[in-house]
C-alpha cells in the first residue's frame, strides 16, 4: 500500500478515500469471486461462456478475485508491427508475446489470428487465449479509419481460445456496419461457448472540440459502453474518462442535466463510476486500456488501476507499456497493476 500511494503521489488521498454518492456502490453489480454465479448465471448465457469467464477469472495472478489484468497486443496490424515491436524485437516472435503475459502473470493473453495461432499447441492449455476479430491497418493509403474482419470465431474456436475480442469505432460512418457485424460475431462466439470483449472505442474528428478531446469523455464513452452492452459484450474495454460534457459541448445528441450535477463530479472515480453504472451497472465488466507507452508508465499504470477498481471495474488491459520494455521490467509492470486489485485496503468507493 506504501508503495501505491507514493507512485500517486499527491493524489493519493483524494483517489484512495473518494466516496461515490450520484451512484452509490450498493447500486454496482462489484466483481468478486462469486461473479459467475451473482451475475453471468441468471443471464442468457450458456454453460460454455459460464464456463469460459469463470476459467479467465481463475487464471494468473488475479485468479479467483475476479478482476482481470490481460496483455493485448495487436498492435502489429493497429500500430504496424515496426512502430510496435522495434523497441523490443523479441515481440517479433508471437512465442515471447505469451510468455510475457505467463510471467507477467495475467489472466488472459489477446492478440491477432495469426499470433496466437501460431502458438496455439503451445500455450493454449497455458493461459487463456483471446482472438482479436477485427483490425485497422494502416497500409492503406490514404489513411482510413475502419475495423475490418481478419477472422471469424470459428477460426478462434479452432485454435482453442476462450474468447474473442472486437473494436467497433462509436461515431464514426462505418459504425453501423461494425455494429452489425460484432453483433452477428459475439452471437455466434456465445453459440460456441466463448467470452465477448469489445473495445469500445469512440473515433470522430468531431469530438475534439476548442481545444478539449470528448474521446474520453464520461458521456460519451459511457453511451459506447451501453451500446456494447446491447450486442452482449461480456467485458467491455474502455479508454479511461478524463472529462466529461461531450455532448453539451458538441451540441448533438440527447443527455440530461443529472448526468454532470447529481450522478458525476468532475473527480476521475465519479467519471469512472459512470462508465461502470452504462455497463449495465456492472454486468458487463469494465476494463480500461493502458495506453500508450512513455515516461511515467508505472504509476500512470497504478493510477489507472486504482481508478478503475474504485469505480466498480473489472481490471486493466495493458499491452504497449508492458511489451515495449524488457520482459521482466514489462511483468513487473503487470505485477504492479495486479498488486492494486489484490490489495484489501483498496476498496469500491
Amino acid at each position: 500500500m506504501t508503495d501505491i500511494e507514493t507512485l500517486l503521489g499527491d493524489e493519493a488521498g483524494s483517489l484512495l478515500e473518494h466516496t461515490c454518492k450520484g451512484i452509490p456502490k450498493n447500486l454496482v453489480h462489484s466483481p468478486g469471486p462469486d461473479f459467475v454465479d451473482r451475475v453471468i448465471a441468471p443471464s442468457d448465457r450458456g454453460p460454455g461462456t459460464m464456463r469460459a469467464m469463470q476459467q479467465i477469472f481463475n487464471s494468473g495472478r488475479l485468479g479467483g478475485t475476479g478482476y482481470v489484468s490481460m496483455l493485448p497486443v495487436d498492435q502489429g496490424i493497429e500500430h504496424s508491427a515496426g512502430a510496435s515491436f522495434a523497441p523490443n524485437p523479441i515481440y517479433f516472435d508471437p512465442a515471447n508475446i505469451v510468455e510475457l503475459a505467463i510471467e507477467g502473470g495475467c489472466n488472459c493473453v489477446a492478440s491477432t489470428l495469426g499470433v496466437l495461432g501460431s502458438v496455439s499447441r503451445q500455450y493454449a492449455h497455458r493461459i487463456p487465449f483471446m482472438v482479436k476479430l477485427n483490425h485497422n491497418e494502416t497500409l492503406t493509403l490514404p489513411a482510413i479509419y475502419e475495423q475490418t474482419l481478419f477472422a471469424q470465431v470459428e477460426q478462434a474456436f479452432d485454435l482453442g481460445a476462450l474468447a474473442v475480442g472486437a473494436t467497433i469505432y462509436f461515431g464514426s460512418p462505418e459504425s453501423r456496419q461494425q455494429i452489425t457485424e460484432i453483433s452477428e460475431a459475439f452471437y455466434r462466439a456465445h453459440q460456441l461457448g466463448m467470452v465477448t470483449v469489445l473495445w469500445a472505442y469512440l473515433r470522430n474528428p468531431a469530438y475534439k472540440k476548442d481545444g478539449v478531446d470528448y474521446h474520453v469523455s464520461s458521456d460519451l464513452t459511457s453511451q459506447a459502453n451501453h451500446i456494447a452492452s446491447t450486442i452482449q459484450a461480456d467485458i467491455v474495454k474502455q479508454k479511461q474518462a478524463e472529462n466529461n460534457g461531450g455532448y453539451n459541448a458538441i451540441g448533438f445528441g440527447h443527455t440530461n442535466a443529472k448526468v454532470y450535477s447529481e450522478l458525476a463530479t468532475d473527480h476521475p472515480v465519479d467519471l469512472v463510476r459512470y462508465q461502470v453504472a452504462n455497463c449495465y451497472m456492472g454486468r458487463a465488466g469494465l476494463i480500461n486500456s493502458g495506453g500508450g507507452s512513455g515516461d511515467n508508465d508505472l504509476a500512470q499504470a497504478v493510477r489507472t488501476a486504482v481508478i478503475n477498481k474504485r469505480a466498480g471495474g473489472m481490471g486493466l488491459i495493458s499491452g504497449r507499456k508492458a511489451f515495449q520494455k524488457p520482459m521482466a521490467e514489462g511483468a513487473e509492470l503487470l505485477h504492479a497493476i495486479q498488486d492494486v486489485y489484490l490489495d484489501d485496503k483498496i476498496t469500491i468507493a
